[in-house]
């Protein structure tokens, strides 16, 4: 590969060849990079929604656990599971 990196080797000669070898692997490597990077935004973005999901979630049970909570103390007397639990 040629390795002199913004000189050209003369048009045909096999430098000239491999250098053109050389930026075509540069380029396929470039769009990997691309593609690579997008996919790691996308999955960043998955991972940001699912966080805000969860967080959700969470508020949502603790809420509901509160409110099952005020029930059993309402009530005056606890829930106790079946004697066949």
């Amino acid at each position: 590969m040629f390795r002199f990196a913004g000189i050209r080797p003369p048009l045909g000669s096999a430098g000239h060849v491999s250098y053109l070898r050389g930026m075509t692997d540069i380029r396929h490597i470039e769009e990997k990079i691309a593609h690579l990077t997008r996919t790691c935004d996308d999955l960043s973005d998955v991972v940001a929604r699912q966080e805000r999901e969860i967080a959700a979630l969470t508020r949502r049970v603790q809420v509901l656990m509160e409110r099952e909570a005020e029930r059993e103390v309402a009530q005056d007397t606890p829930i106790t599971p079946p004697p066949h639990w």
